[in-house]
């Protein structure tokens, strides 16, 4: 198995992968897909969408093999979330 090399600096990948989603894909797929995720290849803007993340970058490394996936949760402004979270003291 061949390891994928990022081809951009971290800030460039970013750019171009939140780009790509809120000008092509987020107008078609956000009000009915909250909670998917949608793996994008920056450099050709091909997607794909599923619940588990995994299989949505699977099936795009499918179709391009050497994808720069940028990948994103439909509906947050996270991938994932770590810790516990906020927690609200009652009055």
């Amino acid at each position: 198995m061949s390891v994928r090399q990022r081809r951009y600096p971290k800030e460039e990948f970013a750019r171009r992968g939140s780009a790509t989603y809120e000008r092509d894909i987020r107008p078609q797929i956000e009000a009915d897909n909250q909670g998917k995720y949608v793996a994008i290849d920056i450099e050709t803007g091909a997607w794909e969408i599923d619940f588990s993340e995994t299989a949505a970058g699977d099936r795009l490394r499918q179709r391009i093999p050497d994808a720069q996936t940028w990948m994103m949760h439909i509906g947050y402004d996270y991938l994932r979330r770590f810790g516990a979270g906020r927690v609200q003291e009652s009055a």
